[in-house]
């Protein structure tokens, strides 16, 4: 079995998340979803869990994150700047916020980072194939 992450997201409207994450391409499995929870795949190894709070709370008994604070921000790797944008645009026309902290743009890696409608974020980004080839042997 490939190793694998699964993202466990307390999410407050559990349909408008789904319709938000289908929107930036994820896609809902549905043997791992149900009135509680939905299982969004973004590729054969990354998953996010969302999950109402009720269900959340049955994992953790640690508080829920206070809106406008942030923990974590996840990354996802895209083909192109064309598909950062459209995520970005993705994510404000669904219920999210789009830009949320400044453009990163180094030439060889563009990144734009959004919020989810539970202020979750998320900082899609694209990278030159190139910028990422070996340096050369390491010693």
């Amino acid at each position: 079995m490939p190793r694998m992450i699964f993202v466990n997201l307390p999410v407050a409207d559990l349909p408008a998340s789904i319709r938000f994450y289908e929107a930036l391409g994820f896609t809902r499995h549905p043997q791992f979803s149900d009135e509680t929870a939905a299982c969004m795949v973004w590729s054969d190894t990354i998953h996010t869990m969302l999950l109402t709070h009720a269900k959340w709370r049955s994992f953790t008994d640690r508080p829920l994150p206070a809106a406008g604070t942030t923990g974590v921000m996840l990354a996802l790797a895209l083909d192109s700047r064309e598909q950062v944008d459209a995520m970005n645009a993705a994510a404000a026309a669904h219920g999210g916020r789009a830009d949320v902290n400044p453009v990163q743009d180094l030439g060889f890696m563009y990144g734009r980072d959004l919020a989810d409608p539970d202020d979750h974020l998320w900082g899609p980004f694209w990278m030159d194939p190139a910028a990422m080839a070996p340096a050369g042997p390491q010693g």
